[in-house]
């Protein structure tokens, strides 16, 4: 078996995570707006305890596929065609979450705290949050506001966005503690991808 197909496309900062040893076997493990499973590949084909919420029924289809072909324990009971903002799990489910390009599309400030309290409800004491989002790190003055915290970007797309007080101040209201520096990518200065890592109190 080949890189590729071991471990798909996976993001690479939540591929870092698992170098260090933050994700592993015994945890139970949410996507919240899988997609078509990016990011489980790995997670499916070596036996973690995985769940995949997605709005999309298209996409929920794609993660059932994918995983019946690849993961040995499979129910498709672990995937629910849900939004992230009002999900059916119980509080305190999950040891770590994954949200991977997914709170750059809430409607506004409302919405994107909203999602981010959905989350953190499900989320255990001690359990690790693991966000990829648009920002404007590195690019304020590129971007054009639009109203509701919303911009467009200089690649055309139109985001919600965040800036690194922002993810301090949610993460203090959270009480949560950042396991990992705030990082951010700039892409050729047509986009901004950051990296918050969030770990919740006991």
């Amino acid at each position: 078996m080949n890189l590729k197909e071991q471990f798909g496309d996976i993001d690479i900062y939540l591929f870092d995570q698992l170098l260090k040893g933050r994700i592993t076997t015994g945890m139970r493990i949410l996507d919240a707006g899988c997609g078509s499973g990016r990011n489980l590949i790995y997670l499916l084909r070596n036996g973690y305890d995985v769940y995949a919420v997605d709005r999309s029924e298209e996409a929920i289809d794609a993660v059932q596929r994918l995983a019946m072909k690849i993961a040995p324990d499979w129910s498709n009971e672990r995937t629910r065609v849900e939004a992230v903002d009002k999900m059916s799990f119980d509080d305190h489910y999950f040891d770590f979450i994954i949200s991977n390009a997914v709170l750059h599309f809430a409607e506004n400030e409302a919405h994107f705290q909203q999602i981010v309290h959905e989350l953190w409800r499900v989320l255990k004491p001690d359990g690790l949050m693991f966000v990829r989002l648009a920002s404007s790190i590195g690019i304020e003055t590129k971007v054009k506001p639009l109203g509701d915290e919303r911009y467009k970007l200089p690649d055309g797309s139109i985001r919600f966005l965040v800036d690194e007080e922002k993810l301090q101040k949610t993460t203090e209201e959270l009480k949560g503690i950042l396991f990992e520096p705030i990082k951010t990518v700039n892409v050729a200065g047509q986009r901004c991808m950051s990296t918050w890592c969030v770990r919740k109190s006991m």
